[in-house]
């Protein structure tokens, strides 16, 4: 947990961030890192503003996680240069997330067509890295 917390104070900055409500507590987090291609670096921030944010908005807002935050890496040689970090209230929230997220982006554009071209877009911008699901520790 030391590592994760060093990471999160050292090596980033919010981007993104849609605090919880207030009361609720996370006892699990879904991390997403992802690698901006090179030369990418704005344009992927300029993607997770623009579209990843009101994605996770909605999804916030039916319920599929309590906050998001998204850290930048400020480190040359970091084999990610994004960790978008989820906070749910258990693991069943957890388990339902990337199902939801994917809900929450229909909802915004139910165009099949649109939403396959943002996700071919989105793929010329960055690379994924890995996933992990980690305990909030108390």
């Amino acid at each position: 947990m030391l590592g994760t917390f060093a990471v999160l104070a050292i090596l980033g900055f919010g981007c993104g961030w849609l605090p919880a409500a207030a009361g609720e507590e996370g006892t699990v987090a879904v991390v997403y890192y992802w690698k901006a291609k090179d030369g990418k670096m704005e344009e992927y921030n300029r993607y997770i503003r623009e579209v990843a944010a009101p994605i996770d908005a909605e999804g916030q807002r039916q319920g599929a996680f309590l906050s998001v935050t998204t850290y930048i890496s400020q480190k040359k040689d970091s084999p990610w240069t994004h960790m978008r970090v989820f906070i749910l209230k258990d693991r069943d929230q957890a388990n339902k997330l990337s199902a939801a997220l994917d809900a929450a982006g229909v909802r915004l554009e139910p165009d099949e067509a649109k939403r396959k071209a943002r996700s071919e877009y989105a793929a010329t911008l960055r690379d994924f890295v890995g996933q992990d699901l980690v305990e909030i520790l108390k």
